[in-house]
């Protein structure tokens, strides 16, 4: 066996090795949430030994009664209120809520990132370069720091326990990052292409909507990718601003599996797997903007 196939050998044995190790945590995950014990398995052995859906199940179909108000007019035109339990789909609802909140971040913070970002790229004006270091320094600043500011602000607008409230957060957040990744890959685009429209008659923005974002679709699809998960993932702001359970994102959601004196690890990793389908499914939907959206904006060409 000559030195080019031990060489071979070792490496694919060090590169299998690294990859159990990288993926144990999943493996992991994976047990417990399939396994029948809500306790942590300290097992050395990631795979399942035994099979059950029932934390799957009791995680989707978990459901609550809420009280509502209903008005109701007699024969003589009188109002009478009166309460009555209603139950509610809560997986359901705090998945509609996820995914309200996180599809208008990503597609408010691309409407409004995209003219900024432009802006920035082609024009030249006062203040421009004190702008982008002005986003920057806002990317410095941890979440906890804001909380304080960020809950007076919505409290005063009254978005307390509204979607809305998590949405305006969230888009302001990620629009920063949102500015400075679409700028570097406008960078990248020739300007001829849009003096060559402007010669045609075209207006600046026909050059913008019609040239240059078609142009950009593969930094769109890693903006959209990273402001999506911004409000898909996000805890903390969540968790203080949603007071109610119908009003909860699927992440504090997680969180209410986590008691003082203890885990309920059985539904915590079924909850764990669950949420992270809908980001899994859309890293398979945008791969193939993925890498050259991420790459085109780093050089200047």
């Amino acid at each position: 066996m000559n030195k080019q196939k031990v060489k071979f050998i070792f490496v694919h044995i060090f590169l299998i090795c690294f990859t159990f190790i990288t993926i144990f945590p999943v493996l992991k995950v994976v047990q417990i949430a399939l396994g029948t014990s809500n306790n942590f398995n300290l097992s050395v052995n990631p795979f399942p030994t035994e099979f059950s859906l029932k934390n799957f199940k009791e995680v989707l179909t978990s459901s609550k009664n809420i009280k509502v108000e209903k008005v109701i007019t007699n024969d003589k035109g009188e109002e009478t209120k009166i309460t009555e339990d209603k139950e509610v789909w809560l997986f359901g609802r705090q998945l509609f809520n996820s995914l309200v909140v996180s599809i208008a971040t990503a597609l408010m913070g691309i409407l409004l990132a995209c003219t900024a970002a432009y802006a920035f790229s082609r024009f030249k004006f006062p203040g421009q370069r004190a702008g982008l270091m002005a986003f920057l320094v806002t990317q410095m600043f941890p979440g906890t720091m804001m909380m304080i500011p960020l809950y007076i602000i919505i409290e005063k607008l009254g978005l307390l326990d509204q979607m809305l409230g998590l949405i305006l957060v969230y888009s302001t957040t990620s629009i920063p990052f949102c500015v400075w990744n679409l700028k570097g890959y406008f960078d990248t685009i020739p300007k001829e292409l849009e003096e060559a429209a402007i010669i045609d008659g075209a207006s600046h923005f026909r050059v913008f909507w019609q040239i240059v974002m078609p142009l950009c679709k593969p930094a769109l699809a890693v903006t959209f990718l990273f402001s999506f998960m911004t409000g898909w993932n996000e805890f903390i702001l969540a968790a203080t601003f949603m007071s109610n359970e119908t009003s909860y994102t699927l992440p504090v959601m997680l969180q209410q599996f986590i008691g003082e004196y203890s885990v309920d690890w059985g539904h915590f990793a079924a909850g764990a797997l669950i949420v992270s389908i809908p980001v899994m499914a859309l890293f398979f939907a945008l791969q193939r903007n993925l890498v050259s959206g991420l790459t085109a904006g780093a050089v200047k060409g």
